[in-house]
């Protein structure tokens, strides 16, 4: 065996995981493409990828039919998506942090809390409407409460799973309460609070949807809800896969910072 094939075998094995991932895809698109062709899926209920793929072409520079380009939604959502979920972030992550480490706050936010979490974001809409219109305000209000449970909720469970003995430690080191707090009990919840995070971003692109689709002009939400009026499932395709993509690409970001500054934790 020469050297370009061990070379080439080697590579084979060190990125087998990701070839797989990409067989994954390519054998979904493809028994997609399949069912159509042979008519076993009615074209007036789904495209064809390579429809979807000609759609997506189009819309980079077309802004029909609901009046912007693909990638003009594409900003619209996100600068609506990254406002909620970074508000979210602000004060879900502090709140949670505190809830969990003093009892009081515990006692005295947990109970309304408790209350808040069962409802659904989208049932937030209506009212969000009605105060806010339907401007950036009221589609960030909405994406915040979506992101805001999650973060609020890890944090709190992150900080109570602090080891007792370095708790302990800090004390004999003549530590305040706060500083075991900053310095012992936050690095202790930073694991769990990337996880809420991840949560968080994931709702908050998810509930995008359902915000843009009932309470906006622009958007990816909006472009799907304009294709189902102009009965165009290539453009209500389209635009699905285009938010799956931009939201596993978000997450893949998220992993990444969280790999940087959490890897000692990861690791151990």
């Amino acid at each position: 065996m020469n050297e370009g094939q061990k070379g080439f075998k080697a590579w084979v094995k060190k990125n087998n995981y990701t070839l797989l991932s990409i067989a994954g895809i390519c054998v979904f698109f493809l028994t997609w493409q399949l069912l159509l062709k042979f008519h076993i899926i009615p074209s007036k209920y789904l495209s064809k990828p390579t429809e979807v793929v000609q759609t997506f072409i189009m819309k980079l520079t077309d802004p029909r039919p609901e009046g912007a380009t693909l990638i003009e939604n594409i900003l619209s959502s996100l600068q609506v998506a990254l406002s909620g979920f970074f508000l979210a972030l602000v004060i879900g992550i502090p709140l949670g942090l505190l809830m969990g480490w003093y009892q009081v706050l515990d006692k005295l936010i947990r109970p309304v809390f408790e209350i808040l979490r069962p409802i659904p974001p989208v049932a937030w809409i209506p009212l969000t409407i009605l105060g806010l219109g339907i401007g950036l305000k009221a589609k960030a209000f909405i994406i915040f409460f979506a992101a805001f449970i999650p973060c609020v909720i890890n944090s709190y469970a992150g900080i109570q799973q602090t080891v007792q003995s370095h708790i302990n430690v800090a004390k004999t080191c003549g530590a305040s309460n706060w500083q075991i707090f900053i310095h012992v009990g936050v690095p202790s919840a930073v694991p769990m609070i990337f996880a809420g995070a991840r949560i968080s971003l994931g709702a908050a692109w998810a509930t995008l949807v359902a915000a843009e689709m009932l309470a906006a002009n622009a958007g990816l939400g909006f472009m799907i809800s304009m294709g189902r009026s102009f009965a165009r499932p290539d453009l209500i395709v389209m635009g699905m896969l285009v938010i799956g993509f931009i939201g596993a690409f978000l997450s893949f970001l998220l992993t990444r910072i969280e790999q940087k500054f959490a890897g000692w934790k990861i690791e151990l």
